[in-house]
């Protein structure tokens, strides 16, 4: 999967950087996620921003997804809050734990 998307923070249990899914690329993922899901909705994925590769856990929300952006990751890109990033996913990367 290929798509731009904004970068927002979510105030959980501790602020977290996400990047939100587009919906036609979420109901893609909707399509197949009982298949590729280990809990909970999550699902793992590999992923690339700009230069830099990662794996993370794409986090069902308000009915689509949001994609982590590890701190690693925004700091390598200079991502933030507010910022529309390229990302590129491949779905059912190893977990990560």
């Amino acid at each position: 999967m290929d798509f731009e998307a904004e970068v927002v923070e979510w105030r959980g249990p501790a602020p977290y950087v996400f990047a939100v899914m587009p919906a036609g690329q979420a109901q893609e993922v909707a399509d197949v996620a009982r298949d590729l899901t280990y809990g909970w909705g999550c699902i793992p994925v590999s992923g690339r921003v700009g230069d830099t590769d990662f794996t993370t856990s794409l986090f069902p929300r308000e009915g689509g997804y949001y994609v982590p952006i590890k701190v690693a990751v925004q700091r390598a890109e200079g991502v933030g809050v507010g910022d529309t990033v390229r990302l590129r996913l491949t779905l059912g990367a190893t977990p990560v734990r």
